[in-house]
C-alpha cells in the first residue's frame, strides 16, 4: 500500500500518467499489427498447374478465352478442370495440383472421353493476381504439397509469443519495465522490417518467430507498465484499453491489406507504422512501484517531484515519510501474527498444486483456465476467420478490430455494475450462441453471416478482455500469481490451436464456428457457478485471506476463500 498512497497525492489519472499511458499504449498498436499480419501474408490467391509452351485458347465450361489469367478469376477449386491449348497443338487439362495431357484429341473441346496421362504438378504455378499481387505463397509456391508450410506461419508465431511472454516477464521484474519496453520496440522496428527482406521461408519463418517474442514481450511489459503508473480508481479502465490498442493493430492490417498487395512492402510498412515511438520512449521513467521494491529511494523521490510539478500539484509526498508510515503498519501487522498460533503463510512452499487443493478450488481453477482458453480461441477464430466469411476480406478483418473497442466500453460499465461473473457468463454464451446461428445462416447471405461474426467477436472480446482482473480477483494474494500466470498459459494454448482450428475449414467451411460455439455455449454456463467479486479491490482480498488464516488451521481453508 506504501506506493498506492502516492496516487491519492499526486492523482489517479492526471496529465503525466495520462502522457505515459496514451504513449506506451501507442506502440502497443504495433502488436496488433504483427499478431495478425499473417493473414495477408500467407494469402493464397486462385491457382493452377502451369504447363509447357505457349498457350494460345482456354475453356472452362462455356467460357472462353486466349490466356490462363483470363479465366483464373472465376475458376473454382473442387469443379471440373480448365483446359488450354498450346501452340504445338497439346491439349492439357489443369487443375490446382496436377495436370493430364490428352492423348490424339481429334478437336477442342470441353469434354473429352479419350485416354489422359496425368501427372502432378512440377513446381510451376499460374497465379490469379487480380487481388493479391506477391504474397510468400506466390514468391516461394506454398500449394500443393507444401501448403502446409504456409499454414504453419501463424501456429509458429503464436509459439514465439508463448515464450516471449515467459520470458520477458521474467526479466522485466529484474532488469526494469522501461528497459524492456526500449528493447522490444527496437526489436519490432528492426525485426518488423528484417522479414520483409527474408529470402526464403525458413528465414521468414525464424525472423517472425523472434517478432513475435519480442511483440509478446512488449504486450506484457506494457501491461504492467501502465498498471503501475495508474491508481486503483482508474486501472481497471486503463488495463482494459491496453487491449482497444491492440484492436487498432488489426484495423491498420486491414487499412494495409487493402492498399498494398505486395507483401514485403506490406510488411516494411507496417514495421513503421509506430516507429515515432522510438524517438521518446528513452524518456519513460521507471515506474515507482519498481524502483520502491529495487530501494531505490531517491530515483522514487525525483520521479513523484516530477510527477506533482508536471500535473501542477504544490504537494508533494516524501518518500522517508511513507517508508515510516509502511514501518510501523508493518511492525503492527507483525505483532499481531506472532501472537496467532497458525500464521497465515506455510512454511511449504506454495506450487501449483495448491490451486486444486480441494474440490472447490478444484472446479474454480478448471473453469478459470477454460475461460482463459475459449477466450483466446475465440478471439483468433474470429479474427482470423473473417477474411473467409465472403464479401470484401479487408473490410471483414477492419470490422472485426472495430467492433473490439466498444467491447471494452461496455465491458467496462458491466463490470462495474453488474459484476464480473455477470459480465463473463453472458458474453460467453452471446459468443456461442452467435457461432450457432453462422451456421444456419443460408450460405448466400453473406451479410447476416458477417454481422453474426461481428456479435461473435464483440462478446469474446469481452469475455477475454475482463479475465485477467476477474483472476486477480478469484484468487488469495498467496497464490494470485500462480492463478494469474497459469491461467496466461492457457491463454498461449488457445492462441497456438486457433490457427489449426481456423484450417478446419477446408474439411467442413462451419467447423470452426461449431467447435468455439461449442465450447463458449458450455463454458459460459459453467462461469455461472464461480463466486462473484463485485470488483473487490485486491487489498480486501488479503485481509479476508489474513483473518481466515487466524481462524483455521487448515491451509486449504486459506486457499478456498473468495
Amino acid at each position: 500500500m506504501t506506493v498506492e498512497r502516492i496516487f491519492d497525492e499526486l492523482g489517479h489519472f492526471k496529465r503525466f500518467q495520462a502522457c505515459l499511458y496514451f504513449a506506451a499504449v501507442f506502440q502497443a498498436i504495433s502488436c496488433g499489427i504483427h499478431y495478425l499480419a499473417s493473414v495477408f501474408l500467407v494469402d493464397t490467391p486462385n491457382f493452377l498447374c502451369s504447363v509447357p509452351g505457349n498457350i494460345t485458347d482456354v475453356l472452362y465450361y462455356n467460357l472462353t478465352g486466349h490466356s490462363v489469367e483470363d479465366i483464373l478469376p472465376v475458376f473454382k477449386s473442387g469443379t471440373g478442370p480448365l483446359v488450354v491449348q498450346t501452340a504445338e497443338g497439346d491439349q492439357w487439362e489443369l487443375s490446382r495440383c496436377r495436370f493430364a495431357l490428352r492423348i490424339n484429341p481429334e478437336a477442342f473441346s470441353y469434354d473429352f472421353v479419350g485416354n489422359k496421362t496425368v501427372k502432378p504438378c512440377d513446381g510451376n504455378f499460374i497465379y490469379d493476381h487480380t487481388e493479391v499481387q506477391q504474397s510468400i505463397v506466390t514468391d516461394w509456391d506454398l500449394v500443393c504439397e507444401k501448403e502446409w508450410l504456409a499454414k504453419l506461419c501463424q501456429p509458429t508465431f503464436m509459439l514465439g509469443v508463448l515464450i516471449g511472454a515467459l520470458v520477458f516477464g521474467d526479466i522485466a521484474d529484474r532488469f526494469g519495465r522501461v528497459r524492456i519496453l526500449m528493447f522490444t520496440s527496437l526489436c519490432q522496428f528492426g525485426l518488423g522490417v528484417a522479414v520483409a527482406f527474408s529470402g526464403n521461408y525458413y528465414f521468414f519463418v525464424g525472423l517472425r518467430f523472434l517478432l513475435a517474442m519480442v511483440s509478446s514481450g512488449y504486450l506484457v511489459v506494457v501491461f504492467v507498465y501502465v498498471t503501475e503508473f495508474t491508481g486503483n480508481k482508474v486501472r481497471t479502465w486503463t488495463s482494459m484499453h491496453v487491449h482497444a490498442a491492440f484492436a487498432v493493430g488489426i484495423m491498420v492490417v486491414a487499412l494495409t491489406g487493402y492498399l498494398v498487395r505486395v507483401w514485403w512492402i506490406y510488411q516494411i510498412i507496417l514495421s513503421i507504422c509506430t516507429s515515432p515511438f522510438l524517438l521518446f520512449c528513452w524518456k519513460f521513467p521507471e515506474t515507482p512501484f519498481y524502483l520502491m521494491a529495487k530501494s531505490r529511494y531517491k530515483d522514487t523521490q525525483t520521479l513523484m517531484d516530477m510527477m506533482a510539478r508536471f500535473n501542477g500539484l504544490e504537494s508533494r509526498p516524501k518518500v522517508d515519510e511513507l517508508l515510516e508510515q509502511a514501518e510501523r503498519e508493518n511492525g503492527r501487522a507483525l505483532m499481531e501474527r506472532e501472537t496467532e498460533e497458525q500464521p497465515l503463510h506455510s512454511d511449504k512452499k506454495l506450487s501449483i498444486l495448491d490451486l486444486f487443493c480441494s474440490w472447490r478450488m478444484a472446479a474454480r481453477t478448471c473453469t478459470v483456465w477454460a475461460i482463459w482458453f475459449i477466450g483466446s480461441l475465440g478471439y483468433y477464430v474470429f479474427s482470423l476467420g473473417s477474411v473467409s466469411l465472403g464479401g470484401n476480406q479487408y473490410m471483414n478483418l477492419f470490422l472485426a478490430g472495430a467492433v473490439e473497442i466498444p467491447s471494452y466500453l461496455i465491458g467496462c460499465f458491466a463490470m462495474d455494475r453488474i459484476g464480473r461473473k455477470n459480465t463473463c457468463a453472458p458474453a460467453l454464451l452471446l459468443a456461442g450462441v452467435a457461432c450457432m446461428l453462422i451456421i444456419v445462416v443460408p450460405a448466400d447471405i453473406q451479410v447476416l453471416a458477417i454481422f453474426l461474426s461481428m456479435i461473435g467477436k464483440f462478446a469474446i472480446a469481452i469475455a477475454f478482455g475482463l479475465i485477467y482482473l476477474y483472476t486477480c480477483e478469484l484468487y488469495p494474494t498467496i497464490i494470485r500469481t500462480l492463478a494469474v500466470g497459469s491461467g496466461s498459459m492457457m491463454c498461449r494454448v488457445g492462441s497456438i490451436v486457433a490457427p489449426f482450428c481456423v484450417h478446419l475449414a477446408d474439411v467442413w467451411v462451419y467447423l470452426p464456428q461449431l467447435i468455439v460455439g461449442i465450447l463458449a455455449f458450455i463454458i459460459g454456463l459453467l462461469t455461472l457457478m464461480l463466486p462473484e467479486t463485485l470488483g473487490r479491490p485486491l487489498t480486501t482480498t488479503l485481509e479476508q485471506a489474513e483473518g481466515l488464516g487466524r481462524k483455521s488451521s487448515k491451509k486449504k481453508d486459506v486457499l478456498e476463500m473468495s
